[in-house]
C-alpha cells in the first residue's frame, strides 16, 4: 500500500525519505483530492495482468515503455537524476507504474507544501496535468517502471514557473472546484 507524507524542510540527500517530526501523513483522499490517482496491480505479472489491460483500454492508454533507473542502465544516469528531481508539470497526465524497485514521487499540495508519495513494486500513479511535481530515487537507487500516454508520448517537462499554461490553469481550477 502506498504511503505518502508531508516533507520537512531538509536540503540533505534527496533520496532520504524527509519526513517531518512528528510525522503527518497524508491519506489517499487526500491525494485524490489534489486530482492524483494511486492504483495497486499486480506487478509480477504486468505483461498478462487482466487489471493493468482494462485500465489501459478504460484510460486509452495506447502508448507504453518500460525505462529503468539505475547507474549502470541509464545513460546519462547523473544528469537525468537531477532532471528528474527539478520542479515541473506537464501538459498530459504522467502514469507510472513500478514494476521493480522504489522511488519518490513529490507533489504540491493546494497550499504549495510538498508531499512525498513512496512508490514501490505494483504502485500505479497518475499525476494530473498541470501539477507541480518531481521524482527522485530512493536510497535503494533503482526502479523498472512503465510509461503510459493516452497518444504517442510527449515528455516535455515545464520548469516552475509555467503558471501560463493552460494545462496549470486547467489543473488550478480544478482544486478550486474541489475546495467547494
Amino acid at each position: 500500500m502506498v504511503e505518502a507524507w508531508y516533507m520537512d524542510e531538509s536540503q540533505e540527500d534527496q533520496r532520504a525519505p524527509h519526513r517531518q517530526r512528528p510525522n503527518r501523513a497524508v491519506s489517499l483522499e487526500q491525494l485524490r483530492r489534489l486530482g492524483v490517482v494511486y492504483r495497486r496491480l499486480d506487478a509480477d505479472n504486468y505483461e498478462t495482468d487482466p487489471c493493468l489491460k482494462e485500465i489501459r483500454r478504460a484510460e486509452n492508454y495506447s502508448w507504453m515503455d518500460i525505462v529503468t533507473i539505475h547507474k549502470d542502465k541509464l545513460p546519462n544516469y547523473e544528469e537525468k537524476i537531477k532532471t528528474f528531481y527539478e520542479e515541473h508539470l506537464h501538459l498530459d497526465d504522467e502514469i507510472r507504474y513500478i514494476l521493480e524497485g522504489s522511488g519518490y514521487f513529490d507533489v504540491r499540495d493546494k497550499d504549495d507544501k510538498w508531499i512525498r508519495i513512496a512508490m514501490e513494486k505494483g504502485d500505479m500513479i497518475t499525476l494530473p496535468a498541470g501539477i507541480y511535481h518531481r521524482f527522485t530515487l530512493d536510497e535503494n537507487n533503482y526502479v523498472k517502471a512503465m510509461r503510459l500516454f493516452v497518444g504517442e508520448p510527449v515528455w516535455t517537462a515545464y520548469n516552475r514557473p509555467a503558471d501560463d499554461f493552460p494545462a496549470r490553469k486547467e489543473y488550478m481550477k480544478f482544486l478550486a472546484d474541489e475546495a467547494q
